[in-house]
């Protein structure tokens, strides 16, 4: 089955990719719940893009000490 090419729905491997992460730490957020939402389709996991995007604006910071925008 051929995906099109810009679709809106990520593997964990794609997602990683997009937010510059190893696909093993977005599994670890995942598990502890401090990731981006995701979806399960018949047990395979998903990321929608703009979900990864809200996601990474809120990770934002003002300076290393950790304020948030």
């Amino acid at each position: 089955m051929t995906r099109p090419r810009q679709s809106p729905l990520l593997t964990t491997n794609e997602a990683a990719v997009v937010l510059r992460i190893k696909p093993h730490t977005l599994e670890n957020m995942r598990w502890q719940g401090t990731g981006p939402k995701f979806r399960k389709h018949g047990g395979r996991v998903f990321y929608m893009r703009r979900e990864l995007k809200a996601w990474s604006d809120t990770a934002r910071r003002q300076s290393s000490s950790g304020n948030t925008v």
